[in-house]
């Protein structure tokens, strides 16, 4: 790999996620006054002192709490440590170090990797604050103060982080990325297609709507090529939105749609083609992206002679604006026909992409007009 990896790694409501956007120069990760906004793993590039590097926020670390949301957010947190080279561990300076600080700085020691510690929400500089001392007690280093808030200190703790890189490997070929958005509405099995691809539990899958809350992006490549998944929260109807952070959410999709090249518009095969997916699909759609229609649950669906190409026409017949898009019937549960869709997306991607000469667009214009003369307008 030729970029390190970061992590950030810390309690609920440290700060991770500001100081995630403050670095990275975007606001990726979703940041709300309420423990347990992030819950997955979100990857984004940023460069320090002419290098680059991937930083990783997660969700924060509640380790006496044993519900199903919280067991898969340490889990995609302990995944974050394994792949990481460098882990920065966000604490609360007006806290002070807590039971939940210890048990995770006794887990960061363990996994033998660079620890920067981080004392965030230290909005006073000049004199350290004397609630500084405790910090050292964690036995991982010595403490930088910062305000992720205030941008303060933040230049010293990528100084740290950027000593610990490993030694930088020659230029990989630079392979075009194709960026696909995974949309649909709650509980079509977008996080579970993801962890399907990617082959490990990359995103948490839960019955409980509305699980995911970022789009969260997830390199990948094969012998296909190179590609960033974006799993993205599903999109309900407006009357239904009323949570604070589900609207960060939405509008988070929304921009998934924006800065993707192809979108794979999923649609469970037990409720068929909803009024909600044909609004998701004209998102896609009004934005010029190449589109793939994809019918998950295929195995769960009752079949006899004919059902596939029925169950097409009625897509088309509700989808009649996407009548270009392709179709595929996958499970993401089982894997079926999963590993078809790269092809599909390769194929997508060029086609959306694809420039048509001037001279081909005056020819296809010339060859209309001489099978259908256009109407005269006063001898014109």
């Amino acid at each position: 790999m030729s970029k390190p990896m970061v992590a950030i790694i810390g309690k609920p409501n440290v700060g991770k996620s500001t100081f995630f956007n403050y670095i990275v120069g975007q606001r990726l990760s979703i940041v709300e006054d309420t423990p347990g906004v992030t819950r997955d793993r979100i990857y984004a590039d940023s460069n320090w002192r002419g290098r680059d590097f991937t930083l990783i926020d997660t969700g924060g670390i509640e380790p006496e709490l044993d519900d199903i949301i919280h067991i898969g957010m340490r889990e995609q947190a302990q995944m974050a440590i394994n792949i990481a080279d460098v882990i920065i561990f966000i604490t609360d300076i007006k806290q002070g170090v807590t039971a939940a600080d210890t048990e995770i700085a006794t887990m960061l020691r363990k996994s033998k990797k660079p620890i920067v510690l981080v004392c965030n929400k230290s909005d006073n500089f000049g004199e350290p604050d004397p609630a500084l001392y405790e910090f050292y007690n964690l036995g991982i280093g010595e403490p930088h103060p910062v305000s992720s808030t205030n941008a303060l200190g933040i230049g010293d703790v990528l100084d740290a982080v950027y000593e610990h890189f490993p030694e930088k490997e020659p230029n990989e070929e630079n392979k075009e990325i194709i960026n696909v958005a995974i949309i649909g509405k709650p509980n079509v099995g977008k996080s579970s297609l993801v962890n399907k691809i990617l082959g490990e539990n990359r995103v948490i899958v839960s019955n409980v709507a509305g699980t995911t809350r970022d789009a969260i992006d997830s390199y990948f490549e094969n012998e296909n090529g190179k590609y960033n998944f974006i799993d993205t929260a599903g999109i309900r109807k407006h009357s239904k939105v009323n949570e604070n952070i589900e609207k960060y959410s939405v509008m988070r999709s929304l921009l998934a749609v924006e800065r993707a090249d192809v979108c794979l518009i999923l649609i469970d095969a037990n409720e068929g083609v909803t009024e909600q997916d044909t609004k998701i699909a004209g998102e896609a759609h009004e934005a010029g992206k190449g589109i793939i229609i994809v019918v998950n649950k295929w195995d769960e669906y009752e079949k006899e002679t004919g059902t596939l190409e029925n169950y097409k026409k009625q897509v088309y017949n509700k989808l009649s604006y996407l009548t270009y898009a392709p179709i595929i019937f996958i499970s993401a549960k089982t894997g079926q026909r999963v590993d078809k869709l790269f092809g599909m997306i390769n194929k997508v991607a060029s086609s959306n992409s694809l420039r048509i000469p001037t001279a081909t667009l005056n020819q296809v214009i010339n060859e209309a007009i001489a099978v259908v003369q256009p109407p005269t307008d006063k001898g014109k």
